[in-house]
């Protein structure tokens, strides 16, 4: 996948300006594909030479026109053809998996230090898509279209939390139980 196709769902689901695409990206689609604000302005900048997107100047009082960007009709084709194009399955690449795997070789209490931080992140970001669900989506059942979409993805998200927290528990756990003479 390429910054395009990610803001090109972006712009569909709401045209914007570049600033405030940048910020929706980052409450949204950042969460699972990261762009600095640079990225985006230079990617849309490229989009709009392709012809996948249109700007239009929008007045602002005391301040030079913005742009707000939508998806023309060949950037419409364009994120079709990308959506049904086939994936394949997407390899987990983890440094904490291989500090995790490497931590005999290591100071272990400097590894746990490592993932307990690690937890409270993911700790964290899980507490704040459950938040997202409960105010967003209180009834999920009732869902159909981008919404229900929407509902998924923070749905996948919550339950890749949940596997960070429970694995880095599992892991804190096993390295922190007390000691029995059968374990010696």
């Amino acid at each position: 996948m390429a910054l395009e196709h990610a803001l090109l769902v972006a712009l569909r689901e709401q045209p914007a300006a570049g600033l405030e695409l940048a910020g929706r990206f980052s409450r949204s689609i950042g969460f699972f594909w990261s762009a600095t604000h640079q990225q985006i302005y230079r990617v849309l900048a490229r989009m709009e030479a392709d012809g996948w997107v249109e700007a239009t100047p929008v007045p602002q009082a005391g301040r030079p026109d913005k742009k707000e960007y939508a998806v023309t009709a060949a950037g419409r084709e364009t994120l079709a053809a990308w959506l049904a194009t086939p994936v394949g399955a997407e390899p987990m690449r983890s440094e904490l998996a291989v500090k995790l795997r490497g931590a005999s070789f290591g100071e272990r209490e400097a590894v746990l230090d490592v993932v307990r931080a690690d937890l409270a992140d993911h700790h964290l970001r899980l507490d704040h898509y459950r938040q997202l669900m409960k105010r967003d989506y209180p009834e999920p059942g009732r869902l159909t279209g981008l919404a229900l979409d929407q509902y998924l993805v923070l749905r996948g998200g919550v339950r890749l939390e949940e596997f960070w927290t429970q694995w880095l528990e599992e892991y804190l756990d096993a390295h922190t139980r007390p000691t029995t003479e059968d374990d010696r």
